[in-house]
């Protein structure tokens, strides 16, 4: 008998529908699966055949072929077993065939018939509905996840012989509804503040610019100096995901398997740190059927790297298209993925190998060569695409027991939300967000300078010897701490703190 179940499969952050066909003939008792199978599909014959019998139902003593069509695309992952279990017991007519029109099947059995969550549940009750699917069936723990997608009847399944009752009408599962401004709302929480932080007013200033106008930054100081405090707290003034956001985001996580079941929908701005020792593919994303890295994780958040000089030198230059375009593509002999990259770079390093070079209180101990050797490992392409460069020195005790606390994090947000909007109103429907990801002819467009402001920018650009795309930056900067002030025109004074920002194109050593 011939059964034909409605399936899908994740390439990159795209979905596309898979057809599970199934044919039960007579012959030699064999399980053959065609399709560009990868080794995870084709050891799902063993893990169907110990779950259909340890459910209670037989195994067909036939010839079975599985095809998964189309056959020109390589299928990988585990969510395919239920379909093809279900596909096998409609053939032995344990299932009617018309019971299956309308469905999706998503999942991963174990040897005992219950069925377990897969990765890229979300992208594929997208594409699902997209197809004109009404019912979709998937592992309990995915359901919340598919259940985001309105106009689907979502069933959260927890073992093959409730998929098999429901289908037959002898058990009733509702199907799941979640009521996602609710959902939102409740995700949508930080917990830590800015009014915790003690002293570095500079650099709470430049975090404030940085969240503006989407810039990257790089901050320099000794250990303790504050450096990864102020950047787990740097989301938290980031203007609030909207809902069609927060999708896009939870879409990454959802293909990377990172979504937990109390964890549904991604509400607020993604923070990552990976540790330095991270390798290239671990960062930007890759494999043999490529997978989101770090950056794409962070998409629309923060991808924080402490300790920049320790990570690897492919890894950091790898950084370098993904910051430019917001996106990366990842291309491999059997397929070409591409995944969303608009994150915010934040990165901290210590000013020498040691970690107090300037510092008012520990003694350096490294020799010039030493510090100019550590601080090359930054190639100077990368540094021009950070925006910000900013020093953290140590804060003094008087400092960190005083009772002055610092703005907090809403009042902040306000003033970054009111300069993101008069962004949004500049730029319309151009694509463009951010003045940091402002193009050459805007920047032409908007960042217009007086006779003071070019004199300034030609003095700079003299002593400190900066690159064509280092002075863009500079004019991004100064449109955005002018937004800030809700000033329509780039004063000096912007030009002049925009310039202060660039403490590694000086001289140190």
């Amino acid at each position: 008998m011939f059964i034909k179940v409605q399936s899908m499969s994740v390439i990159g952050m795209e979905s596309y529908p898979v057809t599970v066909e199934v044919d039960v003939s007579q012959g030699l008792p064999q399980f053959a699966t065609v399709g560009l199978p990868d080794a995870s599909v084709k050891e799902s014959r063993d893990r169907i055949k110990a779950a259909i019998k340890n459910s209670g139902y037989s195994f067909p003593r036939n010839h079975v072929t599985v095809n998964l069509a189309p056959a020109d695309i390589r299928k990988e992952g585990t969510g395919f077993d239920l379909p093809i279990a279900v596909g096998i017991l409609a053939a032995e007519e344990l299932i009617r065939e018309a019971a299956l029109a309308g469905c999706f099947f998503m999942g991963e059995l174990s040897l005992d018939g219950s069925i377990k969550g897969v990765r890229g549940v979300l992208p594929a009750a997208f594409q699902a509905r997209a197809s004109g699917i009404q019912s979709v069936f998937v592992p309990e723990e995915n359901a919340a996840e598919a259940a985001m997608v309105e106009g689907l009847n979502v069933y959260g399944v927890k073992t093959l012989p409730d998929v098999v009752e429901f289908l037959a009408d002898r058990m009733v599962i509702p199907p799941l509804h979640i009521d996602l401004d609710k959902l939102f709302e409740m995700n949508r929480r930080h917990d830590m503040d800015f009014s915790e932080i003690k002293g570095q007013r500079q650099a709470l200033r430049a975090l404030e610019v940085a969240a503006a106008g989407g810039h990257n930054m790089i901050m320099i100081g000794p250990p303790g100096s504050g450096k990864s405090m102020l950047a787990k707290r740097l989301p938290t003034i980031l203007p609030d995901l909207s809902f069609e956001e927060a999708i896009e985001v939870t879409k990454v996580f959802s293909v990377a398997g990172l979504l937990t079941s109390g964890e549904t929908l991604i509400a607020v701005r993604p923070f990552r740190s990976p540790h330095h020792t991270i390798s290239d593919v671990g960062l930007v994303g890759g494999g043999q059927m490529p997978h989101p890295g770090e950056i794409s994780l962070a998409h629309l958040g923060v991808l924080f790297l402490d300790e920049l000089p320790e990570f690897k030198k492919n890894a950091l230059e790898a950084l370098r298209q993904p910051l430019e375009d917001g996106t990366i593509t990842i291309t491999r002999s059997a397929v070409t993925a591409g995944f969303p990259a608009k994150f915010m770079l934040v990165a901290a390093m210590n000013p020498c190998p040691c970690g107090y070079f300037g510092d008012r209180v520990h003694r350096c101990r490294c020799s010039p060569q030493q510090i100019r050797q550590y601080q090359s490992k930054i190639s100077g392409p990368l540094l021009d695409r950070i925006d910000l460069h900013i020093e953290v020195p140590s804060v003094k005790y008087r400092a960190l027991m005083g009772k002055e606390e610092s703005e907090s994090s809403a009042e902040i947000r306000k003033r970054v939300h009111q300069a993101r909007h008069r962004q949004k109103k500049r730029f319309g429907d151009t694509g463009v967000a951010t003045n940091a990801r402002m193009t050459e002819k805007q920047i032409r467009s908007f960042c217009p300078l007086d006779d003071e402001s070019h004199a300034l920018m030609e003095m700079a650009i003299e002593k400190l010897g900066l690159s064509a795309r280092a002075m863009n930056r500079i004019l991004k900067v100064s449109r955005t701490i002018a937004d800030l002030e809700g000033s329509e025109k780039i004063e000096p004074s912007h030009v002049a703190e925009a310039i202060q920002y660039r403490s590694l194109d000086r001289s140190i050593v």
